[in-house]
């Protein structure tokens, strides 16, 4: 696990390399137990795992408010300290979010790193962004959380420094570094904005050729990937049993049947708490939920706390303002509660807005892409027009992205069905021109028929 600042518990990376995985105290300072406890608490170890450690121990204290000064209390810090020289630890690991001064008195008493849950996501994101654009949106939240934490930390650079690249002889080293990390800010924000208008200028021509999109949201790990691959029918996003293993979204053509296809997004995967940096800074990349017709909710069926992890979704949604965009629910992981889901080629019947699906084996799979065209065709509006041949380019996108039948006439084609408003738009703007155009050679053709009448 990296830190946002080296000091005296900083770690010897060549040394972590040779030993392998970091070794982890997990501390916890909860106003809750039972199930909730061992939820929160197990999700921290698999984020833990996932960033490159182990845990070797764990301490909780129930409390209503951690202890302000030194996170634990007197007598957990006493315990605590045992533990930290039974096991030496690379690294102590807080549940929740330390404060600057938290952090600092911990590292001070104990003689370790200490990281909390939000240092150790966005070291997740380091190791896992592979896109420059995510690489860019990583740094940008990594130094708005250093930034935040600097006031305290750094003590080796409170001493008055002078000099070239300073505000003046009075100006601390650690003032000099604040303000060079607020320029390098306010350099990355730029650069996310140019990210975000580049992804708008992508949507525009996405709209320009009427395409259905469809938004995968879900819990981290629940098999957003691995649906996307399946529905595609090749390897076009990683997965892996890990959490946050995506972090660049992914769109790709999929066929829903009748020969309709839709642009269909994997996005970056929701977490309790996921931390406010990286909402801001990857608020580019998670437009794409906003942007997205409709949105598919992967959740996995085996999750004994997919409740919670639904209602952590809906909350992050809510703050993106996309919480009340139409939903299909796909219950992802199907072969690990129903024995039937085992056979890829088996019915999978839908229930109130949800599918129960096996993106491993294929099961639901035609039955999710069935419901996905209905609920897009749901937001579709009637149409009945009569088209140019000349339109053919238009035709043959109805007959992709809507549910219509074509009568082919004489001199055009009826169009009759239901299409996107956006498209339908289109089509009665070509039969208005198409509709004026008969009329003028109807008029003309009178016209000329009455002087040829005339001269005779």
């Amino acid at each position: 696990l990296q830190r946002t600042y080296r000091g005296s518990a900083s770690r010897d990376d060549d040394e972590t390399a040779r030993r392998g995985p970091e070794r982890a105290l997990l501390i916890a300072s909860l106003d809750c137990t039972g199930d909730e406890e061992r939820d929160r608490l197990g999700e921290l170890e698999e984020l833990l795992r996932t960033a490159g450690a182990e845990v070797v121990e764990t301490l909780v204290q129930h409390r209503d408010h951690p202890w302000p000064r030194t996170y634990l209390g007197t007598g957990k810090l006493a315990e605590l300290k045992e533990l930290v020289i039974r096991h030496q630890p690379d690294l102590v690991a807080a549940e929740g979010t330390l404060s600057p001064g938290q952090q600092r008195a911990l590292e001070d008493r104990l003689g370790r790193r200490v990281v909390d849950r939000t240092a150790v996501i966005l070291d997740i994101f380091a190791q896992h962004a592979r896109s420059a654009e995510g690489k860019l949106q990583v740094e940008l939240a990594q130094l708005e959380y250093s930034y935040a934490r600097q006031e305290g930390l750094w003590q080796h650079l409170e001493r008055l420094g002078a000099g070239v690249g300073t505000r003046g002889p009075g100006e601390s080293q650690l003032e000099t570094d604040r303000r060079i990390i607020r320029t390098r800010i306010s350099k990355m924000k730029e650069r996310v904005e140019q990210v975000r208008q580049q992804r708008q200028t992508a949507a525009r021509g996405r709209d320009r050729r009427m395409m259905a999109t469809v938004g995968i949201v879900g819990y981290t790990n629940a098999g957003k990937s691995t649906l996307l691959n399946a529905l595609v029918g090749s390897e076009v996003a990683l997965a892996e049993d890990k959490l946050f293993a995506t972090l660049d979204p992914t769109s790709r053509q999929v066929k829903l049947g009748d020969g309709q296809t839709a642009i269909v997004t994997d996005t970056v995967g929701f977490i309790h708490k996921l931390p406010h940096q990286l909402v801001d800074a990857f608020r580019a990349t998670l437009e794409e939920v906003n942007r997205a017709d409709v949105l598919v909710e992967v959740v996995d069926a085996s999750d004994p706390h997919m409740r919670e992890h639904r209602a952590t979704v809906q909350t992050v949604l809510d703050e993106l303002g996309a919480g009340d965009k139409p939903r299909l629910v796909a219950f992802n992981k199907a072969d690990l509660v129903e024995k039937a889901a085992l056979d890829g080629g088996a019915p999978a019947p839908a229930l109130a807005g949800s599918v129960l699906v096996s993106a491993l084996t294929g099961f639901g799979l035609d039955t999710l892409r069935v419901e996905i065209a209905a609920l897009l065709a749901s937001l579709w509006v009637d149409v009945d027009v009569h088209v140019p041949y000349a339109a053919g380019e238009l035709l043959a996108r109805i007959r992709e992205r809507g549910t219509v039948e074509l009568e082919y006439g004489e001199r055009d084609v009826r169009v009759r069905g239901r299409a996107a408003p956006s498209l339908a738009s289109e089509l009665r703007a070509v039969a208005e021109r198409w509709a004026e155009t008969l009329r003028t050679d109807g008029s003309n053709g009178a016209s000329g028929a009455s002087s040829a009448n005339g001269g005779s």
